[in-house]
């Protein structure tokens, strides 16, 4: 059940900001088109990102940067993450370079780190899989952003999606996403995004310290890759590969940083 606090906090959110939609970039507003400054191919992808603005040179010189390939993992105890992500509508953009769906409810991700609580702020997808394991990838990987309530950095909780089952979820997310850059669409059906986890007893995590998988690549963030995938239909993956054949980051080096495995 929600502790006091936690449901004054979101009543409080609720009241100031009925549609609690993030930015998808900062200083760009929801469902603004991103691909004419960055990409993920030709003279505005990866390897150049560190030199489209100054204020993207962690791109090129971080120490700290993500995706990374999860091999090697040290298994560890670790505080089980709180996820409270209710119901939401949607509110379905397409940026150029992926479609994110906006967290329009107030949603967290506890992290049992001295109190530490993350705000989402939507969630997004990738094809193929950014992160690999034991260098293998996976047909798509969703990321659910949240950023610190105090301003401490983010926390990001990845998922793997494998083919298999047709996906319910996916399917209504899928169906209504805009194939054109910088196009918003709103529905009514109300999506627990939670429902797009592994199930309660196999969410066992890597975790590790990185940075957001796109300029500005910000190194404050704190990953939470689940090791077990979620299925899509064959039909779901390529509707999405359509749109984007390829927006996923290569591999970055792991370097002096410590990959753990979380079990129970």
């Amino acid at each position: 059940m929600m502790d006091r606090r936690r449901f004054l906090t979101r009543a409080a959110a609720a009241a100031a900001c009925p549609v609690c939609a993030a930015a998808l970039a900062p200083g760009r507003p929801a469902g603004a088109a991103e691909a004419d400054s960055w990409s993920y191919g030709g003279a505005t992808g990866p390897e150049a990102w560190g030199t489209l603005d100054p204020a993207w040179r962690t791109c090129a010189i971080g120490e700290r940067q993500s995706p990374v390939d999860l091999s090697g993992a040290t298994p560890s105890m670790m505080a089980t993450p709180d996820i409270d992500w209710p119901a939401m509508p949607l509110v379905i953009a397409n940026t150029g370079n992926t479609i994110t769906v906006e967290a329009t409810a107030y949603a967290t991700l506890g992290l049992g780190l001295e109190g530490a609580r993350f705000r989402m702020t939507g969630f997004h997808f990738h094809h193929p899989s950014e992160h690999t394991v034991d260098g293998r990838g996976f047909p798509l990987e969703i990321h659910f952003m949240h950023e610190d309530e105090l301003g401490g950095g983010h926390a990001i909780a990845a998922v793997f999606v494998r083919s298999g089952a047709l996906n319910p979820t996916l399917q209504t997310i899928f169906q209504a996403m805009p194939a054109q850059a910088g196009e918003r669409v709103s529905l009514p059906t109300l999506i627990p995004p939670h429902r797009l986890l592994p199930p309660d007893d196999q969410r066992e995590t890597f975790r590790y310290q990185g940075s957001l998988t796109r300029p500005p690549c910000t190194e404050a963030a704190r990953w939470l890759v689940f090791t077990r995938p979620i299925e899509a239909a064959p039909e779901q993956i390529e509707s999405f590969a359509r749109l984007f054949p390829m927006n996923a980051r290569p591999v970055q080096p792991l370097g002096r940083r410590y990959l753990l495995l979380d079990f129970f």
